[in-house]
C-alpha cells in the first residue's frame, strides 16, 4: 500500500503508511480525552479523519452547504506582514472585495488596549470612514495583554519577578490589581469604538497573560454588555488551556486556572460574550494527524457544551495548522474541512 504524504507540526513533510496514521489519529484523540476528561473520537470519525488524509489533492474542500463563517483577527496588520503596503482601510476593502473575507477587523499596530486607550479618538473617525467604505461586519480589535501593565512598561510589579523571590503574596497582589486597570481599558476603549459604529469588539488572544488575564476579559465583557445589550463581542483565546499564573482566581465561583475549552465557554456564555474562538495548540514533534485529531476532539466537547457561535482559531501553530508564518494549503484545508464537518461549527 502507498504512502501517505502529510507533515509535522512544524511544517516538516512526511510520508506515512495508512497504518501509522490511523495510529498517530487514535493516539491524538486518546490525548485529548484524558486530559479534558472528555469522549474521543469515534471510528467513524477516525476512518472521515483518514479518508481526508488519504485525498490525493492539495487542496480540499468542505461539501456544499457546509461553508462557515470566516472571521479574522489583526488583519489589517498581517496585510502588510506580508509585503503588501497598503492603509488599514485599503486593507479591510481588499479583504473584502478580493478575498471574499465574511467579517473584518479594523486594529492598530500596538494590538493591546492598554496603548490603544490614548488614542482612542484618532482610532474613531477611522473606523467611521471604514465603515462608509466597505460592506461586511467590521470588528474592532485589540489584545487585553496584562504582559504591559508589568514593570518596566507599566505601572505595577512584576510577578515574574516576584515568584522566583518567592513573594507569592505580592505577586498575587499585582495580578488582582493589573485585572482592575485593565478592565478599564477594555471597557473605556471598547465603548468608544461601539459607539462609533464598530459591527462588534475582538478581545483577542486572550489568556495570553494567565488566569489574570482571562478573568480581566470575561469581566470587561460582562461590563461592556451591561452598557450596550446589542453590543457583539467575540473572544478569542490564545491557548488551549488557561495557565494559573495567580492559580486562585475566579469568575462566577470557578476557579480560572486550568480550564479547557469546553469550559472556557461556558463562562464566556455567562460573561454575556457574542462569539467564542477556542484554541488548541499544535505540537511541532508530531504529526498534523495527531494533531488535528487531537485538536477536534477537544473542539467537538467545546462545541456541544456551547450556547454561542463558535469560531475555532485555525491559524499558524493553533488548531493543527503548522508553525509557519505562512502555513502550507495542503494542512490548512484539511484542518478546516474536517474541523467543519465534524464539529459543526459556525465559523473559523
Amino acid at each position: 500500500m502507498g504512502k501517505i504524504f502529510t507533515r509535522y507540526g512544524d511544517g516538516t513533510p512526511v510520508e506515512m503508511s495508512e497504518k501509522d496514521l490511523m495510529q498517530d489519529l487514535e493516539n491524538g484523540t486518546s490525548d485529548a480525552a484524558e486530559r479534558g476528561n472528555i469522549p474521543a473520537l469515534s471510528k467513524e470519525e477516525l476512518q472521515y479523519l483518514l479518508d481526508v488524509f488519504k485525498s490525493p489533492y492539495n487542496f480540499v474542500s468542505v461539501e456544499r452547504g457546509n461553508e462557515v463563517i470566516l472571521s479574522y483577527d489583526a488583519g489589517t496588520l498581517k496585510i502588510r506582514r506580508v509585503g503588501v503596503n497598503v492603509d488599514r482601510i485599503q486593507a479591510l476593502q481588499i479583504y473584502e472585495k478580493l478575498f471574499g473575507a465574511d467579517t473584518m477587523e479594523l486594529c492598530h499596530i500596538d494590538y493591546s488596549f492598554k496603548p490603544i486607550k490614548p488614542i482612542v479618538t484618532m482610532e474613531r473617525p477611522i473606523m467611521e470612514q471604514a465603515l462608509l467604505s466597505t460592506h461586511i461586519p467590521l470588528f474592532y480589535g485589540a489584545m487585553p495583554n496584562l504582559g504591559l501593565y508589568s514593570q518596566p512598561d507599566g505601572p505595577f510589579p512584576n510577578p515574574a519577578e516576584l515568584l522566583p523571590e518567592g513573594k507569592i503574596e505580592e505577586a498575587k497582589a499585582s495580578y488582582e490589581a493589573t485585572v482592575e486597570t485593565a478592565v478599564k481599558d477594555i471597557v473605556y476603549a471598547s465603548s468608544g469604538m461601539h459607539e462609533s459604529g464598530a459591527d462588534g469588539i475582538n478581545l483577542d488572544t486572550v489568556g495570553a497573560a494567565g488566569d489574570a488575564d482571562f478573568q480581566a476579559s470575561l469581566i470587561a465583557s460582562e461590563k461592556l454588555k451591561e452598557k450596550y445589550p446589542d453590543i457583539c463581542i467575540e473572544l478569542g483565546m490564545a491557548g488551549e488551556f488557561i495557565l494559573g499564573m495567580h492559580s486562585e482566581l475566579e469568575y462566577d465561583g470557578v476557579r480560572l486556572a486550568g480550564l479547557y475549552p469546553h469550559d472556557q465557554v461556558k463562562l464566556a456564555q455567562k460573561a454575556g460574550v457574542t462569539i467564542f474562538g477556542p484554541v488548541v495548540n499544535t505540537n511541532t514533534s508530531e504529526s498534523c494527524p495527531w494533531n488535528l485529531s487531537r485538536a477536534i476532539t477537544f473542539m467537538k466537547a467545546c462545541c456541544a457544551a456551547a450556547t454561542i457561535p463558535i469560531h475555532v482559531n485555525m491559524g499558524m501553530g493553533v488548531g493543527a495548522v503548522t508553525v509557519n508564518d505562512h502555513p502550507p494549503i495542503d494542512i490548512v484545508s484539511r484542518a478546516s474541512k474536517a474541523m467543519v464537518e465534524i464539529c459543526r461549527l459556525d465559523g473559523l
